[in-house]
Parts: structure tokens; sequence; C-alpha cells
């Protein structure tokens, strides 16, 4: 007979995922929206430097090219994109 198998993905607790792509919300302070600066960012293999520069208003999101999921059918490597979120005082 025919073998059928059910493949259910659970929830990540930082990325969510969207084909190869990843998606994070990465909180930033008020000072750091305003003038910029360097925070470091999770990925799968490790932590990265992501500059952001002045002026960033929530829901930006920037784009890390090679930074997401590994096609397992050997295609290119998504990205990682993140969302940043302005925490007000």
């Amino acid at each position: 007979g025919d073998l059928y198998v059910q493949v259910q993905v659970k929830q990540h607790a930082i990325f969510e995922r969207e084909g190869n792509n990843l998606y994070c919300e990465v909180p930033i302070n008020f000072t750091m929206a305003a003038l910029g600066g360097e925070i470091e960012v999770p990925t799968l293999d490790g932590r990265v430097s992501l500059k952001v520069p002045g002026e960033t208003q929530t829901g930006k999101l920037f784009r890390m090219r090679g930074k997401g999921v590994k096609s397992v059918r050997g295609g290119a490597q998504g990205d990682l994109l993140c969302r940043v979120v302005v925490e007000t005082p």
C-alpha cells in the first residue's frame, strides 16, 4: 500500500518562516531610532551586526541576504528580514 507522511512545523520563538525567508522583530530604543547606530540581531548561525540609520521608524524592514533558510532542493538560500519596533519611554 501507500505510505503517507504528514510533517507539522512548530512555531519558532524568534523567527517566522515564509518560503526560504525568515522574519523577525527587533526592538530598538528611541535614541537609536533617532540617531542611528548598530545592533546585534539573531540569525540561524548566531548573532550579526545590523546598521540602523538615523530617523528609522517602527515597521522599517531590513533585509539580510543569505541569512534565511537553505533550500532542501539545492536552490538559493533565503533572506532574513528584520522588522524594527521602536520602544517609546
